[in-house]
């Protein structure tokens, strides 16, 4: 990120995100980045693996419907919130009616920045934590809850598994008990590697349908007919990210 403090450096949060984008690509063993969440937290940066596939560059500059009003969920961002553009910048696009406030503890290693519109939850702005998002500072890291923002193929939170399987081919859920069990959803047409898809808890009433005998890492391709995802984060895997 763009700032003056040395502990809030590019290459700093960029090797956090590091981490997260060889998660998504396919370390599902041990050595997965354990991070623990407080009990109201979301998903974390951490996610099970996704199929690889070429990453966009993300810049606000080259979406045309960065835009109060876009509920779209991609590659480079959700929404008005785009990755590589600075809070600054959300701010202007977002205009007197949205409201910013800081969550903290949101998870270990992570705060985060809630944005709001009309009393509405849109979406939460990651950081590191005890670092503060300055103006200046780039969005790197977007986690959301709100099922009005969707994928191009209508994929979101409260989106069951078996709908998603339709727009994205057959699911793999996942969970690492090093990651505290969180559980993630896979699929055969993943939209984008750096898009992560949250379903729950693999102890605590996971969607997936496992083994009765499991061990650190367990998947599945079997799930409840219920089971719905819960939130989608999109983080910067490139350079456009971490520096202007």
């Amino acid at each position: 990120m763009v700032s003056s403090s040395p502990l809030k450096s590019p290459l700093k949060i960029g090797s956090v995100f590091l981490s997260a984008a060889l998660l998504l690509s396919g370390c599902n063993g041990s050595g997965s980045v354990s991070t623990s969440a407080s009990p109201d937290a979301s998903p974390s940066i951490a996610a099970s693996p996704a199929p690889a596939s070429p990453t966009a560059s993300a810049s606000p500059a080259e979406s045309p419907t960065v835009t109060a009003e876009n509920t779209t969920i991609t590659e480079k961002g959700v929404g008005a919130a785009q990755l590589g553009m600075t809070l600054g910048e959300l701010k202007q696009v977002l205009g007197e009616t949205a409201t910013f406030t800081e969550k903290s503890p949101f998870m270990v290693d992570f705060d985060a920045l809630e944005v709001s519109q009309s009393g509405e939850v849109q979406f939460y702005l990651l950081h590191l934590a005890k670092q503060p998002l300055q103006d200046s500072d780039l969005i790197q890291g977007i986690l959301v809850r709100n099922p009005k923002f969707r994928t191009a193929e209508g994929v979101g939170a409260g989106t069951t598994i078996a709908q998603a399987e339709q727009a994205y081919g057959k699911v793999t859920l996942s969970y690492n008990t090093q990651n505290e069990s969180r559980e993630y959803a896979r699929f055969e047409r993943q939209p984008s590697p750096n898009i992560s898809f949250a379903t729950g808890n693999g102890s605590q009433n996971p969607a997936g349908i496992y083994p009765a005998a499991t061990s650190e890492y367990n998947e599945t391709s079997q799930f409840r007919p219920d089971a719905k995802i819960q939130s989608i984060l999109v983080v910067c895997l490139t350079d456009a990210c971490s520096a202007r």
